[in-house]
């Protein structure tokens, strides 16, 4: 029997438990789906009479216009993001306390901040008119603070040899920043800062609170127009809806997969330079 330090392969009574424990497991996730699917069913939702509002041009019309605003605002809201963490986390570097200190100020006030709150009170005070804007703002703040520390957290995990071999070759710090540190920390802060942006994109659901007309709120107002014999289709509205956001969010991850394996790629074929 082979084994390593990590793991010891099972033997024969391990390997019948394992698989009984995952027929178990089977057995009562498919349990669960035939026991939400019935009663769905007894409610009458999956009534033909339910789905057909999705036949209309107007509804599907409807819901790619929300998908619309749901991306454009998760594109300025991830961007603002980005930009705003990593001006915080230079901050938080710094040397100089009055940098410094405002920073971490900073960054610890917007993590704390429940975000449903700001975006509510930024929609109230300052754009009752345009709430697009208080959700890019809320978005902004509050995920470029866990930006901030995702960049911070990354660089400082870097080896501290390369930060003092660069400052005695005369480099300013910001030029070891940018040309030394940066780049070999992206690649270790770069899973985090797309999961950052996965949750961005799924908070976007929030400007239902404001009445900003992205996809969960488009849906609510299509399920409250449309009304069949057993109600308003706010189930099949919702499993129409949820795919999508799941779709988004695994082309994003998968994206960053890509991102990812392109720059191992390309340190890997990377050679070194001749003597």
């Amino acid at each position: 029997m082979s084994a390593n330090v990590l793991y010891d392969v099972p033997g024969p009574r391990a390997r019948v438990r394992n698989r009984l424990f995952g027929a178990l497991a089977v057995l009562a996730l498919a349990g669960l789906g035939w026991f939400v699917f019935d009663a769905l069913d007894s409610n009458g939702q999956f009534d033909p009479g339910m789905w057909s509002l999705f036949e209309y041009t107007t509804v599907q019309q409807r819901i790619l216009t929300g998908l619309q605003a749901t991306l454009s605002t998760f594109g300025m809201a991830g961007l603002f993001s980005l930009v705003w963490g990593a001006l915080l986390a230079a901050g938080r570097l710094s040397d100089h306390r009055w940098l410094r200190w405002p920073a971490t100020g900073l960054t610890e006030f917007f993590r704390a901040m429940p975000l449903l709150i700001m975006i509510f009170a930024l929609y109230q005070s300052m754009f009752s008119d345009q709430p697009q804007y208080a959700m890019v703002l809320g978005l902004g703040l509050y995920n470029g603070a866990v930006q901030a520390e995702i960049i911070r957290s990354g660089i400082q995990a870097l080896p501290r040899g390369q930060r003092e071999a660069a400052y005695a070759l005369g480099l300013r710090k910001s030029q070891v920043m940018l040309t030394i540190l940066l780049p070999q920390a992206v690649r270790s802060m770069l899973p985090a800062m797309i999961g950052q942006l996965v949750v961005t994109l799924k908070d976007t659901s929030l400007g239902y609170v404001i009445t900003y007309a992205e996809l969960l709120f488009t849906g609510k107002l299509i399920a409250n127009t449309i009304s069949t014999a057993h109600g308003y289709a706010f189930i099949p509205v919702v499993l129409v809806i949820t795919p999508i956001y799941i779709a988004l969010c695994l082309a994003l991850t998968a994206l960053a997969r890509w991102i990812e394996s392109r720059g191992r790629r390309g340190s890997n074929r990377r050679t070194p330079a001749a003597a």
